[in-house]
């Protein structure tokens, strides 16, 4: 199904849980890489696709906090897979007018990933389309904590507007619509403070095999939900 792009209530962020690369490569009689390495891909069809239909932000949940404790070999093969990544989809950001933002505790990366990771906010920085964002080392608790101790260290007042702006993703809106692959239905400690009123969807498909035609018709379906936000 194709969405109708006249409808009011397309989302302005939408935030994906990027599931399912290692079953999707051992259903095929792969290694666990292979299903990283089609997973990067399906990274490219879905962020151009959603510049194209005039998505504002997607968030994408690349590498967590937790994602440390996978062997060491496949943590490895992440890091190596993230500097490839950056260095063949920077034609492809400005070809199509994509900003790219990370957010998460980089600190823990390598100097060399560090500074790919920040070329590549600088040489998009002046795109205008949408702005794709990775979470990298990120856990929504630990984005919490270093928001709460920033404003600590700043003698700010812990309210609900500071803590916003002290987040990682404080120059995006709340997340609109999240979803999740692989059929898992958990949100994974990702982007909890951000999505405290977003439509979720589960779907079963692996990310690798996950479609523009499939993303449109769960956007479909976001357009028929009533967001009340609290309200009646």
């Amino acid at each position: 199904m194709k969405i109708n792009l006249s409808l009011p209530a397309l989302p302005k962020h939408i935030a994906i849980i990027m599931d399912g690369n290692g079953r999707w490569a051992k259903e095929q009689g792969l290694n666990r890489t292979a299903g990283h390495e089609k997973g990067a891909s399906t990274v490219r069809d879905i962020t151009i696709h959603c510049s194209k239909i005039g998505i504002e932000y997607l968030t994408l949940y690349a590498f967590s906090t937790e994602n440390w404790n996978r062997p060491r070999l496949e943590v490895e093969f992440l890091m190596k897979l993230l500097e490839r990544y950056f260095k063949s989809e920077l034609k492809i950001y400005l070809e199509n007018n994509v900003k790219f933002k990370a957010i998460g505790n980089l600190s823990k990366f390598s100097s060399k990933l560090q500074k790919i990771i920040k070329d590549t906010e600088e040489k998009t920085s002046s795109c205008t389309g949408l702005t794709q964002v990775l979470a990298l080392n990120y856990g929504s608790r630990d984005e919490i904590v270093r928001a709460v101790r920033k404003l600590n260290d700043n003698n700010l007042e812990v309210n609900e507007e500071n803590i916003n702006s002290s987040l990682d993703t404080s120059f995006m809106s709340d997340v609109d619509l999240l979803i999740r692959t692989s059929g898992e239905i958990r949100i994974s400690n990702y982007l909890l403070w951000q999505s405290a009123y977003a439509e979720m969807f589960f779907t079963q498909t692996y990310w690798p095999e996950f479609s523009t035609d499939e993303l449109d018709d769960i956007i479909s379906d976001f357009n028929k939900r009533d967001r009340r936000f609290g309200g009646l």
